[in-house]
């Protein structure tokens, strides 16, 4: 037996689903890849996006979630087809290699992989900020917490007044925004001072900030311990049934949250906003020489499918069994008929996730743009959460902190929980094909067990070592949007040279096929030409 397939000892070929209610009982692979996508994507790197570009980059923002579908489809037909996982598939691609020790693809990968664990870092941090936010741990902490708090509440109340003045709002309503930021005003300088009285120079940093409380971290060592267990002893219904329910749940706020929007005439999103964002321009270079394109093109690498979502989709498809469903590849007519039937389903599976991680992208961008990129608010650092929750205010006024801290957590939880548990798998299998460990199912298995507890822990130490986690998302995606090009010719190689010519092929699908390919080839050369300007 080998890891190809690691489930051949219990090969059960089974007839597709072939109503709808069938097939739908059968998804499952996408929806976990949604749950590790909506967490660092969306939730950081596309709003951070709109925060810096404004509406500019809707029509960027779009193609980046549905042009790597039809790569994904190809990853997925690959594994169906020949029941082997993807870094068997990238093994085999054209190119510099040493036989029995991988190629130039996978060794690509693990570049990919160290700054994915990096991205990683920047998630559990993002967890650690938000339960910092709600449940401060220490005295320190809770003073952070206050302070900040008034400080973020100044830059909206100032935005919301000038807002309010260029629309010609009601002078009722502008009057009312004034002293709300007075008494904001006031509010913050009687917190300083009693900063200042209480812990004298040292309670502000040279940027006139108070330091950081250690709460965050504390809050994400607890995390990643529980997360470590939970991964040990977890299986793939735990896994599918978690990270749908988390994604399920704060996609729905946001969506609620960005409809309700459109019933404030201050922060509302117009049709003029959306069609600016849909005209395929480029945003201005933001003050101080930073450049929203290139934020942009490396949220284009971690949004909807990224490159890592790209390598793990097959794995989990292995586990939900559509390659052990289909079976051994023959020259039956059977088999072509439950291969067929099979990839039908796989085909379902991905475009469904596909529509839901679509909604909560675009929600995310179009809040990012009309909230945080009006009040200049751009999420960094320590600030990160807070900044993010920002968006919530305008709706849920008091509650918005309590119920984005919810949110936050679960999807950013989600997304730590989900990519760890792939990474485990994927990269058990990456020693396999480098012939650094053998193929059986029982050691493949306890590989999955020790990296399971081993990768939380070096994300979190990573995020301790750098403190950035918006940096450590795009960081990530930059290594991701390099490797997609790679991705793509790999899915043409596995179309043209790895498929069986008995499971159909439109023209259009090809076509498609081809677009999405230069398309990612296009994101990767304009990042790396914005990287070494």
């Amino acid at each position: 037996m080998t890891m190809s397939n690691p489930d051949s000892t219990q090969f059960q070929p089974q007839a597709p689903p072939t109503t709808i209610d069938g097939i739908v009982r059968r998804l499952g692979p996408g929806l976990i890849v949604a749950g590790s996508i909506v967490g660092s994507g969306e939730l950081i790197a596309t709003t951070k996006t709109g925060a810096e570009a404004g509406f500019y980059l809707l029509w960027l923002i779009l193609i980046g979630c549905v042009i790597k579908v039809y790569a994904q489809v190809e990853f997925g037909r690959y594994s169906i087809v020949n029941g082997r996982t993807t870094m068997d598939g990238l093994a085999e691609v054209p190119g510099p290699g040493i036989k029995g020790r991988g190629n130039w693809l996978v060794w690509f990968w693990f570049l990919m992989f160290v700054a994915s664990l990096g991205q990683l870092g920047g998630i559990v941090g993002g967890v650690g900020q938000a339960l910092a936010i709600s449940a401060p741990l220490t005295r320190h902490g809770r003073e952070f917490n206050d302070h900040v708090d008034l400080w973020t509440q100044q830059r909206v109340k100032r935005a919301e007044l000038e807002r309010a003045e260029q629309a010609g709002a009601g002078s009722e309503f502008s009057s009312q925004v004034a002293r709300d930021l007075a008494d904001i005003n006031v509010a913050f300088e009687r917190s300083r001072r009693e900063l200042i009285d209480k812990h004298g120079q040292d309670a502000f940093d040279d940027n006139g900030r108070p330091p950081a409380s250690p709460d965050e971290y504390i809050w994400a060592a607890i995390v990643t311990i529980v997360t470590c267990f939970i991964l040990v002893n977890g299986r793939y219904g735990l896994i599918q049934s978690f990270s749908t329910t988390m994604v399920a749940l704060f996609t729905m706020v946001t969506v609620v949250n960005l409809l309700a929007l459109q019933a404030n005439p201050i922060w509302q999103v117009s049709v003029n906003d959306i069609v600016n964002g849909m005209s395929f321009r480029l945003p201005p270079v933001a003050e101080g020489g930073g450049s929203p394109l290139n934020t942009a093109l490396k949220t284009f690498g971690i949004i909807g499918v990224g490159a890592s979502e790209l390598v793990t989709y097959p794995y989990w498809c292995l586990e939900k069994g559509y390659a052990r469903f289909t079976g051994p590849r023959d020259v039956s007519p059977d088999w072509a008929k439950r291969a067929a039937g099979w990839m039908r389903v796989m085909k379902w599976d991905a475009w469904c996730s596909m529509v839901v991680y679509t909604f909560a992208t675009i929600a995310f961008y179009l809040l990012g743009a009309a909230i945080l990129g009006r009040t200049g608010l751009n999420p960094e650092k320590s600030d990160m959460i807070r900044t993010l929750a920002v968006m919530y205010e305008p709706v849920f006024g008091t509650w918005a902190s309590i119920l984005f801290l919810f949110g936050a957590f679960a999807v950013l939880y989600s997304t730590f929980f989900v990519a760890n548990a792939s990474h485990a798998r994927v990269f058990s299998d990456v020693l396999r094909v480098l012939g650094m460990a053998d193929d059986k199912h029982e050691t493949y298995r306890k590989r999955v067990r020790i990296f399971s507890g081993l990768f939380p822990v070096i994300c979190l130490l990573m995020y301790m070592f750098f403190k950035s986690p918006a940096q450590l998302v795009l960081f990530s995606g930059f290594m991701q949007a390099l490797m997609l090009p790679m991705l793509a010719g790999a899915a043409l190689y596995f179309r043209y040279y790895r498929n069986d010519d008995r499971i159909p092929i439109s023209k259009a699908w090809d076509l498609m096929l081809w677009l999405s390919a230069i398309g990612m080839l296009i994101t990767g050369v304009f990042l790396v030409k914005e990287a070494f300007q």
